[in-house]
């Protein structure tokens, strides 16, 4: 693939110059000249000089074509943690077992671990047609180099059509990886998957421009099609003990897998309440909490309906809470029954995470606030006021 000048009928008109995004083009004696390191062969000053034609992109179709027929099926990475299934690889399993199902093709759940073959079993009843699980006590934890290693070396080996992952914290920090190395394009960040069942391309749709515009991405010139999506957007996979499969268990020696850093310690942060992202009921709060012991008034709400604590990147950055209770494009993706926003202004970043909730009760002094636009109820008030008596509310009507 590449990107030509025709001299004799380029007139230095500039055209290209300013539709470039990548400040790829100069004009030298009056005619267009290009930087193919800067260039990504995006076709913007193609289009910007359609009435002179003076600039080509050459494709080697057929080359392009006879590599990618060699790639089919559609594979999920499934993330553990401790050995228990991460709740967004059921995700992925349900949101891949329908792509396959639309591309008549298999779907592949690869699996890293040490001792989870019965885990590895149990993917079949949850929509796989292949497990392939590999074993091994180094991959028992989490870790950039050993996992991509190995996804890298199932995708060169399998050569799987469509690769999905969950946007997690290990999603979002090897995927990226394995893309590189195996020419892949990524998808970051999904909150819905398609396919284009006749051009057989993924269509992965992401929010972009800080959550005003959703974009639909696809990858028609290279394999795999990869996708991180975020977690509680999907479905989970149902159970289904009737189904049968293929389990592939593939024991890695420790001379195969180069790892470069070693696991010191692991410190888990101690809660009193469950994980956001599995949580029915969140009560989160914001700025508008105007100080860190008041973010205790959540905890007591919570605690009452039995649900967990959210904040926004304000209260986080702010050092009032941990980020792992941030709620957000920058935080995590949440989708409760309930979702109880206090002190929240409502930031379409804040928005974008927790906007697919059941019910969102909204509570702040400004009645002109944005996330009122968008909650059920909304109570204009001081919350640090209505806090207290909401729990005291729910404590008494959940006692009787």
């Amino acid at each position: 693939m590449g990107i030509k000048v025709d001299l004799e009928k380029c007139i230095g008109c500039s055209l290209c110059v300013r539709a470039c995004s990548q400040s790829a083009i100069t004009i030298t004696d009056k005619k267009a000249v290009i930087d193919p390191a800067k260039c990504n062969l995006c076709a913007a000053c193609v289009e910007a000089c359609k009435k002179y034609q003076a600039i080509t992109i050459t494709k080697d179709s057929s080359a392009m074509l006879a590599d990618i027929s060699a790639y089919k099926n559609v594979a999920v990475f499934i993330e553990q943690h401790d050995g228990a299934v991460a709740g967004v690889s059921y995700e992925m399993l349900g949101e891949g077992r329908k792509l396959a199902d639309q591309l008549g093709e298999k779907l592949i759940a690869v699996l890293l671990g040490s001792g989870m073959q019965t885990t590895a079993g149990d993917l079949v009843k949850y929509g796989a047609d292949r497990v392939v699980y590999y074993n091994s006590a180094k991959l028992a934890n989490f870790q950039d180099d050993s996992y991509g290693q190995i996804v890298s070396e199932f995708v060169d080996k399998e050569k799987p059509s469509i690769v999905l992952a969950g946007a997690t914290a290990t999603g979002r920090s090897f995927i990226p990886k394995v893309a590189a190395r195996v020419w892949g394009g990524l998808t970051a960040d999904c909150t819905k998957l398609e396919v284009d069942v006749e051009k057989r391309l993924l269509l992965g749709t992401r929010p972009a421009f800080g959550g005003n515009l959703m974009a639909t991405i696809i990858c028609p010139h290279h394999r795999p099609q990869m996708a991180t999506v975020r977690h509680k957007v999907m479905k989970q996979a149902v159970r289904d003990d009737s189904r049968t499969g293929e389990v592939t268990v593939i024991d890695v020696p420790d001379s195969a897998l180069t790892i470069r850093t070693t696991i010191a310690n692991i410190v888990k942060e101690a809660s009193s309440t469950i994980n956001i992202t599995e949580a029915d009921i969140i009560v989160s709060g914001g700025r508008g909490m105007q100080d860190p012991k008041n973010m205790q008034l959540l905890f007591d709400l919570a605690s009452v309906l039995g649900g967990a604590v959210g904040a926004s990147r304000a209260a986080v950055d702010a050092g009032w809470i941990p980020y792992s209770h941030q709620v957000g494009q920058t935080g995590k993706t949440v989708c409760p029954k309930l979702y109880v926003a206090c002190g929240i202004s409502g930031s379409v970043q804040h928005m974008a995470g927790m906007q697919s909730a059941d019910y969102i009760i909204a509570v702040n002094k400004d009645p002109g606030a944005d996330i009122f636009q968008i909650a059920n109820l909304g109570i204009v008030g001081d919350a640090l006021q209505i806090l207290p008596a909401l729990t005291r509310a729910f404590k008494e009507q959940l006692g009787k």
